[in-house]
């Protein structure tokens, strides 16, 4: 997908030049199929094309010119990875690559089969010598949000230098002295790392970059609640995925331009689809890029999808760390505080996490929950089960889909959700009666 030449710096990275040409070509295609095929797209999105197109080749070269001048590069997969934490310390923190099936037939020799799809990817990626950003890294944290990520981890770590912190599982009073000092933890593992000790001052800056891209996050999730929708669910999810991997100072500026137009877009009534076209909240597990299996299928059909409660969308930037620490120690108190509100289905009980998707699916408007898991995920496939009482109370209307990343049930799928667009569709005629 890249424009610039950048064999060099892979065969430096030791990729797999002929996987990764062939990787390049095959997401080229998909991204032209699914993103540029769009009609009536915002502007502001050309730069998140750009991305798209140098997200193997100049974005690595950034990563690498941080290395040559003494920087760290951090991977990640969660979000209870402070990213403030990693900046603070003079790093760089990038999500890694885990949205494909990558490497399959070299994972289940280290993996169980029936391994949910991210846990395989994320390790196939490495097997298979095409990921620059794991390459690139110098050091792979993770975090114990599931056992088959804990165990994956044991693993992952023969292949690439790895520190897990703990995450628990509970909101108590024990749990939540257990974290703060997971946090403790790995501010002592950057600080080694980077050789340099993390002050007040570099915290508190970096809490500042870290809060700014969330809240031009949020800026765009509530222009999301206009009617016609100014922009795709499509297009928000790769900005959401984007975040993960861009640098959190330019993206923010990008992402306030594009929330200007989208303004303009509102006031002038322009959407990319009809208003009553359905509108539709996702919920449940993240999705990585480039994970666009779904989204493509629903908006395909012809409906909005309008707000991800998701990892990869409003659960991962809904919440801000509180300004107002003045040492060392209380900015990092506050980091705990704010990274342990996420509510991922790996707590329990879990009764934020429901509250959340009724509180989105009333506040978008939405005509119904598309809960989405991946295969094996046991917390978002069992938690299922909950999300369908939550709605059902509230009397708005659920699909529940569980698949993999592979096209084989894309069919299935569109049959399904069409199905479940038609009785949305039935159900507001109906109401308009």
């Amino acid at each position: 997908m890249a424009t610039t030449d950048y064999t060099a710096m892979w065969e430096g990275l030791g990729i797999d030049l002929e996987a990764h040409d062939e990787l390049l070509q095959v997401l080229g295609a998909a991204y032209a199929d699914v993103f540029l095929s769009q009609e009536n797209r915002p502007e502001g999105m050309e730069y998140l094309d750009f991305v798209m197109t140098e997200i193997h080749g100049l974005r690595i070269q950034e990563l690498l010119d941080v290395k040559k001048r003494g920087g760290k590069v951090v991977g990640t997969f969660c979000l209870y990875v402070p990213e403030e934490i990693i900046l603070a310390a003079g790093g760089v923190s990038v999500g890694l690559c885990a949205g494909a099936d990558i490497g399959t037939q070299q994972v289940e020799q280290l993996l169980p089969r029936n391994t949910c799809a991210l846990i395989k990817s994320f390790v196939g990626f490495k097997l298979a010598r095409v990921c620059p950003y794991v390459e690139a890294c110098d050091l792979v944290i993770g975090e114990t949000t599931c056992d088959g990520k804990k165990k994956a981890y044991e693993i992952f770590g023969e292949l690439k230098d790895t520190f897990v912190i703990e995450v628990p599982h509970t909101k108590s009073d024990p749990a939540k002295a257990l974290w703060r000092s997971e946090v403790g933890r790995l501010v002592r593992k950057m600080e080694e790392l980077s050789g340099r000790e993390i002050s007040a001052a570099a915290l508190r800056e970096s809490v500042r970059v870290v809060n700014a891209k969330r809240k031009a996050l949020q800026r765009l999730n509530s222009l999301r609640r206009a009617r016609p929708s100014p922009i795709s669910g499509l297009d928000a999810l790769l900005i959401n995925q984007i975040q993960f991997y861009d640098d959190p100072v330019r993206l923010t500026e990008k992402l306030n331009a594009l929330c200007d137009q989208l303004e303009e877009r509102i006031a002038d009534k322009v959407g990319v689809a009809p208003a009553d076209a359905a509108r539709i909240l996702v919920s449940g597990c993240p999705m990585a890029t480039p994970n666009w299996k779904v989204p493509s299928i629903v908006e395909g059909i012809g409906a909005t999808i309008v707000a991800e409660e998701s990892c990869v969308g409003e659960r991962g930037t809904r919440n801000l760390v509180a300004e107002d620490g003045e040492t060392r120690e209380a900015i990092l108190d506050r980091i705990a505080e704010r990274y342990l509100q996420i509510d991922c289905a790996c707590f329990t009980p879990n009764t934020e996490r429901l509250d959340h998707i009724v509180e989105m699916a009333r506040d978008y408007e939405a005509d119904g929950v598309i809960h989405y898991a991946l295969q094996f995920c046991a917390p978002y496939t069992m938690e299922a089960y909950k999300v369908a009482k939550a709605l059902k109370r509230e009397n708005t209307p659920l699909l529940t889909l569980e698949t993999d990343y592979s096209m084989e049930d894309a069919a299935q799928l569109e049959t399904r959700v069409q199905a479940f667009l038609e009785m949305l569709e039935q159900s507001g005629r109906q109401q308009r009666a």
